[in-house]
């Protein structure tokens, strides 16, 4: 079939607990139909227990993802693979822009979805073959999250509707619930150029989480009233991509009594100037939506926003130290070291990491970020290391900050910026001393943290770590 029909491949376009692995196992039991999973999925090729697909490893896929798309497009009869937000950004743009790519998009009710994604986390339950062997599970609700869950999935909805929309094509629309109609799959089997003849829902898998949504999470009570905050025609149309990121509003941190209002970098003194924050404005609130902190704002006329920017070797080495840290972080460090050959080093019983081991892997990690800020990556560019450029662009989609403070004069310009509001200045803790990245710090780390970030340095005038031009 391949070449011979209108398409010559498809991609489900879909996001975590939509009803993806359904509609996959539905269709491949259509006879000249082949879904090869989540097959550009940065932590796996397909699934979790395969090594390749048609062929073509998960180093293979991260040198040259084209490959594989080019074997999907080879293999006999029609194939595709499912497609997350998350998922290889490198080829985004060539599938969707190709008119012989079939495009399916399934979604789902997302406050279904987010609760579905949080219980698969706790149980560890992911699909489910027989009722009986259900791991039942309840959640908390958590607001702000669910906040940042819907903007992510808001911007690749939107960034999937412009490119159908300025390349001319249409795609075939599933909902969660339609998967399970046989009448709908009969009708995506023909639009593929298939025999309808025999298609059903596959009986493999079923639901997980039935019954009521107050039933699943421990605080239906709260998960409602945020839910009533919720602007449903207003919000955020911008896709989560470098070097254009969406506003990210519910990290900002606002004085409760006090006309101030942080918009925190990631990867930036966070911590340090939120306490500030909350000695300044007897408490701070956090978690806003776009509505809710318009309302902020229209209580406090004159109020001022402010973001503080670090030198992009601190910065980097703060985030390094972090996943260095973090004990969580565990599959990120398996990708770096499968996929970029970063074996991140853990330290020795006395809690030590050699000098020159630290210096290495640092040195690897800022290869990491300049590739993954390059698109050269198949893991997106988080908000924890994009740059800080992107990142205050961003915030100007909702509003730009009245002032952007430089992490190392910061007590002044803090003590410059409530003087002006007639407040007093409340004490700013120290910073910590920079002495684990002074161990390591060179011409060579500084020259691989500029390729890293050249926007940065550019835009904000950066100089050598430690001169007074930084």
């Amino acid at each position: 079939m391949t070449g011979a029909g209108r398409f010559h491949s498809f991609v489900i376009l879909a996001a975590m607990r939509t009803g993806s692995n359904l509609l996959e196992e539905s269709l491949n039991a259509i006879p000249g139909l082949c879904c090869h999973g989540e097959a550009f999925n940065p932590r796996f090729v397909g699934g979790p227990r395969k090594s390749a697909v048609l062929g073509v490893t998960l180093e293979q896929r991260e040198r040259d993802p084209g490959q594989m798309l080019d074997r999907i497009v080879a293999a006999e009869g029609l194939n595709g693979f499912r497609y997350f937000p998350d998922h290889d950004p490198r080829i985004f743009e060539r599938v969707m822009r190709d008119p012989r790519c079939a495009k399916i998009v399934l979604t789902r009710n997302p406050l279904e979805s987010y609760v579905s994604l949080k219980i698969a986390r706790q149980t560890g339950q992911w699909k489910l073959g027989r009722a009986r062997d259900r791991k039942s599970g309840r959640v908390s609700f958590d607001a702000a999250e669910f906040d940042g869950y819907l903007e992510d999935l808001q911007g690749f909805q939107l960034s999937v509707l412009r490119l159908l929309q300025t390349t001319g094509q249409t795609a075939y629309y599933l909902d969660y619930d339609d998967v399970r109609r046989a009448e709908v799959l009969g009708g995506l089997a023909i639009w593929l150029g298939v025999s309808d003849a025999g298609v059903k829902p596959s009986t493999r898998l079923v639901k997980q989480n039935p019954g009521d949504l107050a039933d699943l999470v421990s605080n239906p009570e709260e998960m409602e009233a945020a839910l009533a905050r919720v602007d449903h025609f207003n919000l955020s149309r911008t896709p989560n991509l470098e070097p254009r990121r969406g506003p990210g509003v519910p990290g900002f941190v606002a004085a409760r009594r006090a006309p101030v209002l942080f918009m925190p970098v990631r990867g930036g003194p966070t911590d340090r100037v939120t306490r500030w924050l909350d000695a300044l404005g007897g408490g701070v609130e956090g978690g806003f939506t776009q509505k809710t902190l318009r309302d902020w704002m229209r209580a406090r006329p004159g109020h001022r926003g402010f973001t503080v920017l670090s030198h992009p070797v601190v910065r980097a080495h703060r985030v390094f130290e972090d996943f260095m840290a973090n004990a969580a972080a565990a599959e990120f460090r398996d990708y770096l070291k499968r996929a970029h050959g970063l074996d991140l080093p853990r330290p020795d019983s006395a809690g030590r990491i050699a000098v020159d081991v630290r210096r290495d892997a640092f040195l690897g990690f800022l290869a990491f970020l300049r590739a993954s800020l390059n698109g050269q990556a198949s893991i997106r560019p988080d908000p924890a290391w994009a740059s800080q450029s992107a990142l205050v662009a961003g915030f100007t989609q909702f509003a730009p900050p009245d002032l952007i403070a430089r992490e190392e004069t910061l007590a002044d310009t803090l003590a410059q910026l409530v003087g002006a509001l007639g407040l007093a200045m409340p004490d700013l803790a120290p910073d910590a001393p920079q002495t684990a990245l002074a161990e390591i710090y060179d011409e060579e780390v500084e020259k691989a943290a500029r390729a890293a970030y050249p926007r940065d340095y550019l835009v904000f005038g950066f100089g050598r770590w430690g001169d007074q031009a930084a």
